[in-house]
């Protein structure tokens, strides 16, 4: 119904090229689904779960491959051919960045540099990610419109190998709630449609995923060096690296000092030479864009909260970084008195936090909810075995942090 609505009302020619080609693949999936039911239902118990495992897992990748990695080799090739509305702005922007950190070193115009520009395309002219984003758009500056080029190929191809190392991670709870996580970071329209058109947020996700995973095996070097790679890409990765340093924490200094090396100084080493090259230019794309005080209206502008205060409040904004401002300190509050002891812990409060940043933002959109969704369906994958089976429940003492009882009672 989605792909369907999509094809029909959006307008963005890239969306309706998507929803034109995953309608049919959603539709044949619903159809393999009621297959899958009427053939398992009489089946054994034990059979029926064995089976529905295995043909849902292979269900789900065959899904994802017609209604995300088709549609965007169709989108690349096409584009390749000469039709320029064949991909969203933020492709265009990744592979503009990805030219000039080549040839000058950042990937940031200046404000006065996007002033120049026509009125038009000044929106275009922000880059509000952070340097390690231009490194998608460099094959592009180098090899020219050629398909391979387009930094879609590039988003997509360390989607793949993150999730590949999450299953690879996680692969002994190959089980329905594992396999739902999955759906949740592939073929829901939420994370097939920006694949297909856009794709800068999936090797985010995909990679802050990976970084749970890690985690939840105890191997936390190589965590902070995961999420740290996140944190090169977006500002959004930051307040996963902060709640994992909670979590890392409960595991001790050495824990800690192993993270904190690779989660935050990853991102340092990659800001730093763009700081020193123009830390105002830095400034500008990154911070003043996103939060509604550059000189192009930015095009995250969804009726969340924070919008609706930003255009029907007096000094709204004010009261949209307010609340943002107070749901950070009412985090880091919970971090501090209920610090997470696994890795679910911390996926459930990353996606507690992002919502309320989402929806309280004075610029937002829909989409970034891909990220708290997704979290919370590997919140029952990452939990513990002993809590996953109900066992804890009776260990909750007067100290319990509300993660705990939130997982006890499922």
């Amino acid at each position: 119904m989605f792909a369907a609505s999509t094809a029909v009302l959006s307008t963005l020619a890239a969306h309706r090229a998507w929803g034109m080609i995953a309608l049919w693949g959603y539709a044949v999936a619903a159809l393999v689904v009621a297959g899958q039911l009427l053939v398992t239902r009489r089946a054994p118990g034990p059979v029926r779960r064995a089976s529905s495992s295995a043909s849902r897992a292979a269900l789900t990748i065959l899904t994802w491959i017609a209604t995300a990695l088709v549609p965007l080799s169709i989108q690349v090739f096409e584009r390749a051919g000469g039709q320029t509305n064949r991909a969203q702005s933020e492709v265009v922007v990744v592979e503009a960045a990805g030219q000039r950190i080549i040839e000058d070193g950042t990937p940031y115009l200046t404000r006065a540099a996007i002033a120049a520009l026509p009125a038009n395309e000044q929106v275009l002219g922000y880059t509000p990610y952070h340097p390690g984003m231009a490194v998608f758009g460099m094959p592009r500056a180098l090899g020219g419109a050629v398909w391979w080029a387009d930094a879609r190929i590039w988003f997509a191809l360390v989607t793949i190998a993150a999730l590949l190392g999450i299953v690879r991670l996680l692969l002994g709870t190959l089980r329905p709630p594992f396999i739902r996580a999955l759906q949740a970071a592939t073929v829901l329209p939420t994370c097939a449609l920006p694949l297909a058109t856009g794709g800068d947020d999936l090797p985010v996700l995909a990679l802050c995923l990976l970084a749970f995973a890690l985690a939840a095996r105890g191997r936390f070097t190589a965590t902070g060096i995961i999420v740290g790679v996140a944190g090169t890409l977006k500002l959004l990765a930051l307040p996963i690296a902060v709640v994992l340093l909670a979590l890392a924490a409960v595991r001790g200094r050495r824990v800690v000092m192993r993270y904190a090396c690779g989660a935050f100084g990853v991102p340092a080493l990659v800001l730093l030479p763009t700081a020193l090259v123009n830390a105002d230019a830095a400034i500008e794309n990154v911070l003043r864009f996103p939060l509604g005080a550059g000189l192009a209206a930015t095009p995250a502008r969804s009726p969340l909260v924070g919008k609706l205060l930003t255009v029907w409040v007096p000094g709204g904004t004010y009261l949209a970084l307010g609340l943002v401002t107070l749901s950070a300190l009412a985090l880091a509050v919970w971090l501090i008195r209920w610090p997470p002891n696994d890795p679910a812990a911390a996926a459930l409060i990353c996606a507690i936090g992002l919502s309320c940043a989402i929806g309280f933002l004075p610029s937002s959109r829909f989409g970034y909810l891909l990220y708290p969704v997704a979290y919370l369906c590997f919140v029952p994958v990452l939990r513990p075995p002993s809590t996953r089976n109900g066992e804890s429940f009776v260990r909750l003492s007067q100290n319990a942090s509300p993660v705990d009882v939130f997982q006890c009672s499922k």
